[in-house]
């Protein structure tokens, strides 16, 4: 358990400078600061949070009931950018009190320039892409969206896994008989469906059955799917394709549209 919580502390402080930048900050704001509500706020919760996270009942506590991979996030409450920040300004105010201005802006351009160093430039992460339009999900799923919309009502539509996590963002009223947590190993989460749906040969025997125990007015399968076996056999209707993506209708899954007034 110490070396999952070492290594998860690792992980949060990259290259670690900016955390030693907080820890003397704390040390500092430990020996300098004497208001009560901000020694709360700088100093015991963040230690709190610290003695927490190094708790191995607790980890082991967290660890049983989430994830293990989400651990570092409780090192999201600890306050570094506003206890740097504050730090900062209080260097800043007692040098231009002791030594004068120019000591003073000394002083802050080689804190920034520390602070500046001590990251990278996030944009260059693999975890971001540039956004294909406003709504921040893939394009083709805006256009599936609101090809099987029906004005006045919920659809029921079955997606390929890797664009269930993006449809809600988009349309609360395209419904989905599986979501994002299917895809969540440590949630345990199992719908046959869903299973049938990610394989790279799909089996309409199977899926057929299985939507329509579900209510899927519509089924969508990936540019890289095969599918065994005909759709018409099953009674089913091709409605469209988007970038690869092919849309089936299934009639025998009634879509009424109600009257409106």
């Amino acid at each position: 358990m110490w070396s999952d919580m070492g290594s998860a502390f690792r992980g949060y402080m990259g290259s670690g400078l900016i955390v030693i930048c907080y820890l003397l900050a704390i040390v500092y704001l430990w020996r300098k600061e004497e208001r009560r509500y901000l020694r709360i706020l700088f100093l015991y919760m963040p230690l709190a949070v610290l003695a927490l996270f190094f708790n191995p009942l607790f980890a082991k506590f967290v660890y049983r009931m989430a994830e293990a991979e989400i651990y570092w996030r409780m090192l999201w409450l600890l306050p570094m950018t506003a206890t740097l920040a504050y730090a900062c300004v209080r260097v800043y105010g007692q040098l231009h009190r002791e030594k004068g201005k120019r000591p003073a802006e000394a002083a802050a351009l080689c804190l920034a320039g520390i602070i500046a160093v001590s990251g990278g430039f996030v944009y260059a992460s693999p975890s971001f892409s540039r956004a294909e339009n406003i709504y921040h999900v893939p394009d083709v799923v805006v256009a599936i969206c609101e090809a099987i919309h029906v004005p006045g009502r919920e659809v029921m539509a079955a997606f390929p896994p890797e664009l269930t996590q993006y449809v809600r963002q988009y349309s609360p009223l395209v419904c989905m008989p599986y979501g994002r947590e299917i895809s969540v190993d440590g949630w345990h989460n199992y719908h046959p469906l869903r299973e049938e749906m990610r394989l790279e040969v799909v089996d309409l025997e199977k899926v057929v059955p299985l939507s329509r125990e579900n209510l899927c007015h519509y089924v969508i399968f990936g540019p890289d799917q095969k599918i065994q076996g005909k759709p018409e056999d099953y009674g089913w209707v091709r409605f469209g394709e988007m970038e690869g993506y092919v849309i089936y209708r299934d009639p025998e899954i009634e879509l009424s549209i109600p009257e409106l007034d």
